[in-house]
């Protein structure tokens, strides 16, 4: 069984690209050179250095010694949120941008959640010298006001979307009406392995350095080949595509994923899509949504920000039907003790959305000799008033 993408942009019937006839000339030129692009040995050697010098990886596999005591494992964490933009978003916008550059775009539009990708993206661009527009919900942009500044600090343009929710769904409606009325000089980094092809396997690409890194750390710190499980937490599933991708076809390594419950799967306050969403079309490509019986799309809730999106990419729901992936739900509650656990026994302080993956320890029972990666997505700096607000509200 192939987990890779086919050459019409599809993982087994997920995938493709469902987009306006107008969108159709900028997707096909990123089809046809997204993959000579990436392959090019410059192009690599451009990425591998700003990745190295820039960014600051590799990222450490740290041993957490609270974690491996209260589990009865060897558990590690791969610490993307050492990363400079604090979370491993930026593994994806410095290569998108890049690309970007190499098909002579001059302008990047994106969207984001948590900020995080906002932040790496304006990042990308400071650092390559590109302007840059940030679509972003009002009710993120309240909750997540830390990386509004940033962005802003590092020369976006930040621009609200009121409409719907005011989250992660409308700041991606709002960018891809930008990329339709600036089609010719505008490039939109998209933030997630979702949207039309090739946009979910380009993503995974560049996000799949989490894995390869893994593979000589894990038997460097443990004396075996591959971990026995992987865990990640999934929205649209980049870092978990990622922590995943050169295990794919390694089936000794279990992958485990942990979507968003919110209050609860049964409260109409969550954003699990595997367990509550069906196929149907959205952004550009066929997945699971959250949807009523007659096809509209569901709001979603999540406490992050960065996990509040009603669907799930492609690649994941595929992973999910043919069952290469546990999916589990961990709700706000579960995330947010354990990411304040984390905070006060290791001196770490994940960011909420990593603290599903942290959560999702709980629902396995593991093995003494069980080798154990989470992937620590990204630091919780930006997430301070939520975890002080939760604190003050169990006193």
């Amino acid at each position: 069984m192939s987990y890779q993408v086919d050459e019409n942009g599809f993982y087994g019937r997920y995938g493709g690209a469902y987009v306006p006839e107008v969108l159709y000339p900028n997707v096909e030129e990123l089809r046809v050179n997204y993959q000579s692009i990436l392959q090019d040995p410059d192009f690599q050697k451009e990425l591998e250095q700003l990745l190295k010098l820039y960014v600051g990886r590799e990222t450490p596999l740290y041993p957490s010694h609270f974690l491996s005591a209260k589990h009865g494992a060897a558990i590690f964490l791969k610490r993307e949120d050492l990363c400079h933009s604090g979370s491993h978003k930026i593994n994806n916008t410095i290569g998108q941008v890049l690309v970007a550059k190499r098909l002579g775009k001059t302008r990047i539009v994106a969207e984001t959640g948590a900020g995080s990708h906002g932040v790496a993206t304006a990042m990308a661009c400071a650092l390559l010298k590109l302007p840059c527009t940030v679509y972003m919900g009002e009710v993120d942009m309240e909750r997540q006001a830390p990386n509004v500044a940033r962005m802003k600090l590092l020369g976006a343009e930040v621009v609200p979307a009121s409409s719907g929710s005011k989250t992660l769904k409308d700041a991606t409606n709002e960018a891809f009406r930008d990329w339709i009325n600036h089609l010719t000089n505008t490039f939109y980094v998209i933030g997630s392995v979702v949207g039309p092809h090739p946009y979910p396997d380009m993503v995974a690409q560049f996000q799949s350095v989490i894995s390869k890194e893994l593979l000589g750390q894990v038997p460097s710190l443990t004396g075996q080949s591959y971990p026995d499980y992987v865990i990640a937490c999934v929205g649209g599933g980049s870092n978990a595509a990622g922590s995943f991708y050169h295990f794919l076809d390694h089936s000794e390594v279990s992958l485990i994923a942990a979507e968003a419950a919110g209050k609860g799967l049964d409260s109409g306050f969550s954003a699990a899509a595997t367990f509550l969403g069906k196929e149907g079309i959205l952004h550009g490509s066929k997945t699971k949504f959250m949807q009523t019986p007659e096809g509209q799309i569901l709001e979603a809730h999540s406490v992050s920000a960065g996990l509040d999106y009603p669907g799930i990419g492609p690649l994941h729901a595929y992973l999910h039907d043919c069952k290469r992936v546990r999916f589990v739900p961990v709700t706000d509650c579960q995330a947010l003790d354990a990411g304040s656990l984390l905070s006060e026994n290791e001196g770490i302080i994940p960011a909420i959305e990593s603290a599903h993956a942290l959560a999702a320890l709980d629902q396995v029972r593991f093995k003494s000799t069980d080798v154990v990666v989470v992937c620590l997505s990204g630091r919780g700096g930006k997430d301070l008033e939520t975890y002080s607000q939760y604190s003050s509200s169990k006193k």
